[in-house]
């Protein structure tokens, strides 16, 4: 039986990169890129990617700072999450993103793939990365990953 799917972002400058839950929700998929402005675009296509997919939660990865400090990039995703929360009405949630890219990156080099080949899809596999964080560290402790205030709760 399906389950309510799970979609996470990896949200850049230019390009958000999508990932989606397995119909099981088991497993984190690539799922594709979405350009960051314009801004009210890009918020309905987040809305349309939720009712698309059935999702019922939406992870922001966020990128704090090696100390776990949030900086002002981290702030800018609590913005969007409030803005996601309380403008488009999804349920939202933030987990910490720190170094997905850079994983991501690494992955490419080690398979030989050239940086103009790699750019839509290290956004799309950084968003994958925060999917499965996420969902390992919900499968360690579920009750600590109920939508509500976490991170988000900072913004």
């Amino acid at each position: 039986m399906p389950k309510p799917r799970i979609i996470a972002l990896d949200v850049g400058e230019k390009r958000v990169g999508v990932a989606v839950t397995d119909p099981l929700g088991l497993t984190a998929q690539p799922l594709t890129v979405i350009p960051r402005k314009p801004h009210g675009q890009f918020l309905e296509s987040i809305s349309d990617l939720v009712r698309q997919k059935e999702a019922e939660l939406v992870i922001l990865g966020l990128p704090r700072r090696t100390d776990g400090a949030i900086g002002p990039e981290a702030q800018r995703i609590l913005s969007l999450a409030y803005e996601l929360r309380n403008r488009q009405g999804l349920v939202v949630d933030t987990f910490d993103e720190r170094l997905t890219t850079a994983m991501a990156h690494r992955v490419f080099d080690e398979a030989g793939m050239n940086k103009k080949d790699r750019r839509e899809v290290v956004d799309m596999t950084a968003a994958a990365l925060i999917l499965e964080g996420y969902l390992a560290k919900r499968s360690h402790s579920p009750d600590s990953l109920k939508p509500g205030p976490s991170d988000a709760g900072e913004a």
